[in-house]
């Protein structure tokens, strides 16, 4: 009788097959959800903060602040119309839809901090569209958050911003201004999102609970 490599024969090789299929689908299932029960990659990953560590390191705690962007990133620029992209305050002042570049940027500074890679200013970046720039930021965000919350103290002593500017020159920072620099730029430009869209006549969702990090509707 063939033996299926499990040394039982009352199981057919095929019936084998199916069962290691199965397995890698439900391990690649489970690493692919992430701490709210999501999946890693869904687009309403923040729409309610993710479940906080059970733990207080330096690691856990940037992640935090980060997750915290990425809550109110998401519910500022959840529901935008096209109008409201083309929105600015005076003629000096950047339109809605390019504060959100910038965001984007300070987002991709951040996580090639973790992943201790240089930021290269003389490389082109891509046009896109809101929904693809929206869905780059937060991925960007989560990212980052996700590597922070692994992360030992000696790790963030390694997340160096490093600036490459379009002349060659080098610059280099330590973590600590990733804190006070395009972590905390990134908040107050979401926050400049929502009074632009409120002043647009579209306010931001009033059942976003930024203290619990969830719509009250869901409490």
């Amino acid at each position: 009788m063939e033996m299926n490599g499990f040394g039982d024969p009352t199981m057919p090789i095929k019936k084998a097959n199916w069962f290691f299929l199965f397995l890698l689908v439900s391990v690649g299932s489970t690493f692919g959800q992430t701490d709210n029960g999501m999946a890693a990659n869904d687009e309403n990953y923040y729409a309610q903060i993710p479940d906080y560590p059970d733990t207080y390191s330096a690691g856990t705690v940037a992640a935090r602040v980060v997750d915290g962007l990425g809550f109110r990133y998401f519910y500022a620029t959840a529901g935008l119309t096209e109008e409201n992209l083309e929105f600015k305050p005076s003629e000096e002042a950047r339109t809605l839809d390019e504060t959100l570049d910038h965001i984007l940027g300070l987002t991709r500074t951040t996580l090639n901090s973790v992943m201790r890679q240089p930021t290269d200013f003389s490389v082109e970046q891509p046009e896109l569209t809101f929904a693809a720039k929206r869905m780059k930021t937060l991925e960007n965000i989560r990212r980052t958050s996700e590597i922070l919350r692994a992360s030992s103290a000696e790790d963030l002593e390694s997340y160096k911003i490093i600036f490459l500017s379009r002349n060659g020159s080098r610059t280099e920072y330590p973590f600590w201004n990733q804190l006070n620099g395009p972590i905390a730029d990134a908040l107050w430009h979401t926050g400049q999102v929502v009074t632009f869209r409120r002043s647009a006549g579209n306010p931001f969702n009033s059942n976003a609970s930024l203290l619990r990090g969830r719509l009250r509707d869901e409490e």
